[in-house]
């Protein structure tokens, strides 16, 4: 039996716990049926992971900053002096990708790699002049564009509700 899309969403209740699976569910092309995976922990996670990026990007686009590198800059400003190797593992990126993405940072003068007075071997991280001047104005960004849709999105309770969550899973799962 089809439903259509106005009738479904006119019987759904404010609250229902199946609404974003429904949502998720319409966001398909016509005919494919998701069946399990709508119930999945980890599909519904990724699809709304890139949701948030996409919006990310949109707002950064004219900083040109992805997700990754936003992070980099602001672990880097609140952590001065940190080695590249506790930066790329304290956000899960592989060491080859962190230099690919150290040289494009790098490269836009937004970062500098500084050889430890400790170990030469390896190198702490500081954003530059330009560097500080780009993470202010990206921290503005996300503020008002990116972080208050979702906030408007979701409310604060269930913000941080989601926010402990997540967190949940990253640190004990």
């Amino acid at each position: 039996m089809t439903v259509s899309k106005t009738a479904e969403k006119s019987s759904e209740k404010p609250g229902d716990a199946a609404k974003g699976r429904k949502d998720a569910a319409e966001a398909q092309p016509e005919g494919l049926q998701l069946g399990e995976l709508s119930e999945q922990l980890g599909y519904v996670l990724k699809r709304a992971q890139l949701k948030v990026f996409e919006n990310f990007l949109r707002c950064m686009a004219s900083l040109q900053l992805t997700p990754a590198q936003f992070s980099v800059l602001l672990l880097v400003e609140k952590n001065p002096g940190r080695n590249q190797t506790e930066i790329a593992s304290t956000l899960g990126i592989l060491r080859p990708n962190f230099v690919a993405m150290l040289d494009n940072l790098e490269s836009r003068d937004l970062c500098a790699r500084i050889r430890s007075t400790n170990d030469r071997r390896s190198h702490i991280l500081v954003l530059t002049d330009k560097g500080k001047a780009v993470l202010t104005r990206a921290k503005k960004l996300v503020a008002t564009k990116h972080e208050s849709r979702l906030n408007e999105l979701l409310g604060q309770s269930n913000r941080e509700a989601l926010i402990g969550m997540l967190s949940k899973i990253a640190n004990e799962f």
